[in-house]
Protein backbone atom coordinates (compact mmCIF):
# COMPACT_ATOMS: atom_id res chain seq x y z
CA UNK A 1 0.00 0.00 0.00
CA UNK A 2 2.64 2.52 0.83
CA UNK A 3 4.44 1.59 -2.80
CA UNK A 4 1.38 2.49 -4.30
CA UNK A 5 1.17 5.74 -2.49
CA UNK A 6 4.30 6.16 -2.99
CA UNK A 7 4.02 5.77 -6.80
CA UNK A 8 0.76 8.04 -7.14
CA UNK A 9 2.57 10.61 -5.72
CA UNK A 10 5.11 10.48 -7.93
CA UNK A 11 3.27 10.15 -11.19
CA UNK A 12 0.80 12.81 -10.28
CA UNK A 13 3.26 16.03 -11.08
CA UNK A 14 3.93 13.94 -14.41
CA UNK A 15 0.02 13.70 -15.04
CA UNK A 16 0.19 17.79 -14.37
CA UNK A 17 2.80 18.47 -17.16
CA UNK A 18 1.45 16.47 -19.93
CA UNK A 19 -1.93 17.64 -19.08
CA UNK A 20 -0.61 21.08 -19.45
CA UNK A 21 1.11 20.22 -22.69
CA UNK A 22 -2.29 18.24 -24.31
CA UNK A 23 -3.61 21.80 -23.22
CA UNK A 24 -1.65 24.35 -24.70
CA UNK A 25 -2.47 25.69 -28.64
CA UNK A 26 0.37 23.77 -31.44
CA UNK A 27 3.08 25.91 -31.95
CA UNK A 28 1.93 26.39 -35.10
CA UNK A 29 -0.58 28.43 -33.57
CA UNK A 30 1.05 30.93 -31.36
CA UNK A 31 1.32 33.62 -33.71
CA UNK A 32 5.40 33.18 -34.13
CA UNK A 33 7.50 34.82 -36.05
CA UNK A 34 10.63 32.71 -35.65
CA UNK A 35 10.75 28.98 -36.63
CA UNK A 36 12.71 26.98 -33.74
CA UNK A 37 13.95 24.90 -36.77
CA UNK A 38 14.98 26.17 -40.25
CA UNK A 39 16.40 23.03 -41.56
CA UNK A 40 13.37 21.91 -43.58
CA UNK A 41 11.39 24.72 -44.94
CA UNK A 42 7.71 24.67 -47.32
CA UNK A 43 7.43 27.84 -48.97
CA UNK A 44 4.15 29.00 -50.36
CA UNK A 45 3.76 31.90 -52.84
CA UNK A 46 6.45 32.57 -55.06
CA UNK A 47 7.91 35.91 -53.52
CA UNK A 48 9.07 33.71 -50.70
CA UNK A 49 11.03 31.58 -52.48
CA UNK A 50 12.53 34.27 -54.13
CA UNK A 51 13.60 36.15 -50.72
CA UNK A 52 14.94 33.31 -50.04
CA UNK A 53 17.62 32.85 -52.76
CA UNK A 54 17.94 36.08 -52.51
CA UNK A 55 19.24 36.14 -49.05
CA UNK A 56 21.58 32.94 -49.88
CA UNK A 57 19.26 30.72 -47.53
CA UNK A 58 17.85 28.11 -50.38
CA UNK A 59 19.63 24.97 -49.01
CA UNK A 60 16.90 25.45 -46.46
CA UNK A 61 13.77 25.20 -48.69
CA UNK A 62 12.96 21.33 -49.51
CA UNK A 63 9.23 22.47 -51.21
CA UNK A 64 7.38 25.02 -52.70
CA UNK A 65 4.21 25.88 -54.30
CA UNK A 66 3.29 26.11 -58.04
CA UNK A 67 3.79 29.37 -58.47
CA UNK A 68 7.34 29.27 -57.10
CA UNK A 69 9.22 28.71 -60.41
CA UNK A 70 11.90 31.67 -60.38
CA UNK A 71 14.97 31.43 -59.48
CA UNK A 72 15.05 28.93 -62.53
CA UNK A 73 16.38 26.02 -59.14
CA UNK A 74 13.28 26.86 -57.41
CA UNK A 75 11.22 25.05 -60.07
CA UNK A 76 13.24 21.84 -59.24
CA UNK A 77 12.05 21.70 -55.83
CA UNK A 78 9.27 19.04 -55.06
CA UNK A 79 5.99 20.77 -55.94
CA UNK A 80 3.24 20.92 -53.38
CA UNK A 81 0.66 22.46 -55.18
CA UNK A 82 -1.35 25.83 -56.31
CA UNK A 83 -1.19 28.00 -53.53
CA UNK A 84 -4.80 28.91 -53.49
CA UNK A 85 -5.59 25.24 -54.01
CA UNK A 86 -3.50 23.62 -51.46
CA UNK A 87 -3.87 20.13 -49.58
CA UNK A 88 -2.67 19.86 -45.94
CA UNK A 89 -1.37 16.05 -46.45
CA UNK A 90 0.48 17.48 -49.59
CA UNK A 91 2.50 20.44 -47.57
CA UNK A 92 2.90 17.77 -44.75
CA UNK A 93 4.41 14.79 -46.67
CA UNK A 94 7.47 16.72 -47.50
CA UNK A 95 8.22 16.66 -43.25
CA UNK A 96 8.75 20.64 -42.83
CA UNK A 97 10.10 22.06 -39.94
CA UNK A 98 8.16 25.03 -40.92
CA UNK A 99 6.25 26.53 -43.46
CA UNK A 100 6.11 29.73 -44.69
CA UNK A 101 3.25 30.88 -46.18
CA UNK A 102 2.17 34.50 -48.33
CA UNK A 103 -1.24 35.70 -46.97
CA UNK A 104 -3.98 34.46 -49.29
CA UNK A 105 -2.90 31.28 -49.49
CA UNK A 106 -5.85 28.70 -49.64
CA UNK A 107 -8.51 27.33 -49.40
CA UNK A 108 -8.97 28.53 -45.72
CA UNK A 109 -9.92 25.18 -44.55
CA UNK A 110 -6.28 23.58 -45.74
CA UNK A 111 -4.49 26.67 -43.97
CA UNK A 112 -6.44 26.41 -40.83
CA UNK A 113 -5.37 22.55 -40.42
CA UNK A 114 -2.11 23.38 -41.36
CA UNK A 115 -2.34 26.11 -38.28
CA UNK A 116 -3.20 23.41 -36.33
CA UNK A 117 -0.69 21.02 -37.07
CA UNK A 118 2.75 20.30 -34.97
CA UNK A 119 4.46 22.65 -37.99
CA UNK A 120 5.49 25.69 -37.13
CA UNK A 121 3.08 28.28 -39.29
CA UNK A 122 4.33 31.69 -40.28
CA UNK A 123 1.91 33.32 -42.77
CA UNK A 124 3.92 36.60 -44.46
CA UNK A 125 1.70 39.69 -44.97
CA UNK A 126 1.53 40.72 -48.70
CA UNK A 127 0.92 44.30 -48.89
CA UNK A 128 1.29 45.75 -52.67
CA UNK A 129 2.90 48.41 -52.20
CA UNK A 130 6.85 49.96 -51.83
CA UNK A 131 6.72 49.27 -48.13
CA UNK A 132 4.95 45.83 -47.94
CA UNK A 133 7.61 44.14 -50.37
CA UNK A 134 10.25 45.65 -47.65
CA UNK A 135 8.15 44.65 -44.66
CA UNK A 136 7.96 40.69 -46.46
CA UNK A 137 11.88 40.58 -47.07
CA UNK A 138 12.71 41.34 -42.64
CA UNK A 139 9.27 38.93 -41.86
CA UNK A 140 11.02 35.98 -43.95
CA UNK A 141 14.67 37.15 -42.75
CA UNK A 142 13.09 37.08 -38.85
CA UNK A 143 11.48 33.88 -39.18
CA UNK A 144 15.01 31.90 -40.65
CA UNK A 145 17.08 33.75 -37.99
CA UNK A 146 18.71 35.88 -40.01
CA UNK A 147 17.90 39.49 -39.79
CA UNK A 148 21.21 40.85 -40.65
CA UNK A 149 20.90 39.60 -44.13
CA UNK A 150 17.51 40.41 -44.57
CA UNK A 151 18.08 44.45 -43.19
CA UNK A 152 21.16 44.02 -45.85
CA UNK A 153 18.37 42.92 -48.65
CA UNK A 154 15.69 45.46 -47.69
CA UNK A 155 17.92 48.45 -47.97
CA UNK A 156 19.07 47.28 -51.50
CA UNK A 157 15.60 46.36 -52.50
CA UNK A 158 14.42 50.03 -51.08
CA UNK A 159 17.01 51.92 -52.73
CA UNK A 160 16.13 49.89 -56.13
CA UNK A 161 12.40 51.13 -56.06
CA UNK A 162 13.10 54.41 -54.75
CA UNK A 163 15.12 54.61 -58.12
CA UNK A 164 12.53 52.98 -60.34
CA UNK A 165 9.41 55.46 -58.67
CA UNK A 166 11.58 58.45 -59.67
CA UNK A 167 12.06 57.79 -63.08
CA UNK A 168 7.69 58.68 -64.14
CA UNK A 169 7.76 61.25 -61.35
CA UNK A 170 8.18 64.30 -64.27
CA UNK A 171 5.35 62.73 -66.43
CA UNK A 172 2.27 65.06 -66.35
CA UNK A 173 -0.02 63.00 -68.53
CA UNK A 174 -0.24 59.70 -66.50
CA UNK A 175 -1.70 57.00 -68.67
CA UNK A 176 -5.17 54.86 -67.78
CA UNK A 177 -4.11 51.58 -67.28
CA UNK A 178 -6.94 48.12 -67.27
CA UNK A 179 -4.70 44.93 -66.33
CA UNK A 180 -7.26 41.84 -67.83
CA UNK A 181 -6.46 38.82 -65.92
CA UNK A 182 -9.09 36.37 -68.08
CA UNK A 183 -11.39 37.00 -71.53
CA UNK A 184 -13.12 33.40 -70.77
CA UNK A 185 -16.29 33.51 -72.15
CA UNK A 186 -15.90 36.76 -73.83
CA UNK A 187 -16.03 38.33 -70.29
CA UNK A 188 -13.38 40.77 -69.61
CA UNK A 189 -11.91 39.70 -65.92
CA UNK A 190 -10.37 43.27 -64.34
CA UNK A 191 -8.39 43.94 -61.35
CA UNK A 192 -10.27 46.90 -59.11
CA UNK A 193 -7.91 48.02 -56.12
CA UNK A 194 -6.42 46.09 -53.26
CA UNK A 195 -4.60 43.98 -55.95
CA UNK A 196 -0.94 43.20 -57.51
CA UNK A 197 -2.14 44.72 -60.51
CA UNK A 198 -3.71 47.61 -59.10
CA UNK A 199 -0.14 48.27 -56.87
CA UNK A 200 2.29 47.81 -59.84
CA UNK A 201 0.70 50.22 -62.15
CA UNK A 202 0.72 53.44 -59.41
CA UNK A 203 4.41 51.90 -58.98
CA UNK A 204 4.74 52.08 -62.60
CA UNK A 205 3.45 56.18 -62.77
CA UNK A 206 0.23 55.34 -63.97
CA UNK A 207 -3.53 54.97 -62.49
CA UNK A 208 -5.72 51.84 -62.53
CA UNK A 209 -8.91 52.42 -65.31
CA UNK A 210 -11.05 50.84 -63.55
CA UNK A 211 -12.20 51.98 -59.66
CA UNK A 212 -15.37 51.47 -57.21
CA UNK A 213 -14.55 47.69 -56.96
CA UNK A 214 -11.90 45.64 -55.24
CA UNK A 215 -10.30 42.38 -56.12
CA UNK A 216 -10.91 41.34 -59.56
CA UNK A 217 -14.36 41.04 -61.65
CA UNK A 218 -15.91 40.50 -64.51
CA UNK A 219 -16.72 44.35 -65.88
CA UNK A 220 -19.70 45.37 -67.60
CA UNK A 221 -19.73 46.45 -71.39
CA UNK A 222 -21.06 49.81 -70.41
CA UNK A 223 -18.01 49.90 -67.52
CA UNK A 224 -15.10 49.10 -69.83
CA UNK A 225 -16.11 52.27 -72.29
CA UNK A 226 -16.53 54.35 -69.05
CA UNK A 227 -13.05 53.46 -67.84
CA UNK A 228 -11.85 54.37 -71.07
CA UNK A 229 -8.19 52.66 -71.16
CA UNK A 230 -4.78 53.93 -72.83
CA UNK A 231 -3.17 50.54 -72.23
CA UNK A 232 -4.25 47.30 -71.54
CA UNK A 233 -1.98 45.23 -69.51
CA UNK A 234 -2.18 41.05 -69.31
CA UNK A 235 0.01 38.63 -67.79
CA UNK A 236 1.96 35.35 -69.45
CA UNK A 237 2.22 32.24 -67.62
CA UNK A 238 -0.75 32.38 -65.38
CA UNK A 239 -3.40 30.18 -67.33
CA UNK A 240 -4.71 30.50 -70.67
CA UNK A 241 -2.78 33.32 -72.92
CA UNK A 242 -4.90 36.36 -73.46
CA UNK A 243 -4.70 36.86 -77.30
CA UNK A 244 -4.00 40.34 -78.83
CA UNK A 245 -5.98 39.62 -81.95
CA UNK A 246 -8.85 38.09 -79.60
CA UNK A 247 -9.08 41.23 -77.10
CA UNK A 248 -8.89 43.46 -79.87
CA UNK A 249 -11.74 41.80 -82.05
CA UNK A 250 -14.23 42.53 -79.24
CA UNK A 251 -16.04 45.57 -80.27
CA UNK A 252 -16.29 46.82 -76.76
CA UNK A 253 -12.35 47.15 -76.25
CA UNK A 254 -12.08 48.19 -79.78
CA UNK A 255 -13.89 51.06 -78.65
CA UNK A 256 -11.57 52.16 -76.31
CA UNK A 257 -8.20 53.97 -76.72
CA UNK A 258 -6.21 51.18 -76.20
CA UNK A 259 -8.23 49.22 -78.71
CA UNK A 260 -8.25 52.14 -81.46
CA UNK A 261 -4.34 52.29 -80.87
CA UNK A 262 -3.85 48.75 -80.25
CA UNK A 263 -1.80 49.33 -77.31
CA UNK A 264 -1.53 45.96 -75.18
CA UNK A 265 1.03 45.09 -73.06
CA UNK A 266 1.88 41.66 -71.43
CA UNK A 267 4.67 40.21 -68.46
CA UNK A 268 5.09 36.85 -67.05
CA UNK A 269 2.44 37.13 -63.95
CA UNK A 270 5.11 36.14 -61.61
CA UNK A 271 7.98 38.74 -62.31
CA UNK A 272 4.82 41.70 -62.50
CA UNK A 273 2.74 40.97 -59.69
CA UNK A 274 5.52 39.38 -57.27
CA UNK A 275 6.34 42.13 -55.19
CA UNK A 276 9.14 40.68 -54.05
CA UNK A 277 12.91 41.27 -54.87
CA UNK A 278 12.86 41.68 -58.62
CA UNK A 279 9.91 44.41 -58.44
CA UNK A 280 11.95 47.56 -58.89
CA UNK A 281 13.15 46.03 -62.23
CA UNK A 282 9.20 45.13 -63.35
CA UNK A 283 8.46 48.51 -62.40
CA UNK A 284 10.79 50.24 -64.63
CA UNK A 285 10.32 47.76 -67.69
CA UNK A 286 6.58 48.46 -67.39
CA UNK A 287 7.00 51.87 -67.01
CA UNK A 288 9.60 52.19 -70.23
CA UNK A 289 6.26 50.14 -71.71
CA UNK A 290 3.91 52.62 -71.03
CA UNK A 291 6.26 55.24 -71.78
CA UNK A 292 9.00 54.88 -73.68
CA UNK A 293 11.89 58.07 -73.93
CA UNK A 294 9.68 60.16 -71.35
CA UNK A 295 11.01 57.26 -68.51
CA UNK A 296 14.49 58.77 -66.85
CA UNK A 297 17.10 57.13 -65.48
Amino acid sequence: MRLVLSFRSALAPMLGVLLAVAMQPSRAEEGRTVLSDTSRIASIGGSIAEIIYALGEEGRLVARDSTSTYPEAAAKLPDVGYMRALSPEGVLSVNPTGILALQGSGPKEAVDVLKKSSVPFIEVPDHFNHEGILEKIRIVGKALGVEAKAEKLAAETDAKLTAAEKQTASIKERKRVLFVLSTQGGKILAAGSDTAADGIIRLAGAVNAVDGFSGYKGMTDEAIVSAKPDVILTMKGGGPPISEDELFANPVVASTPAGANRKMISMWGSYLLGFGPRTAEAIHDLAVSLYGNQVTD
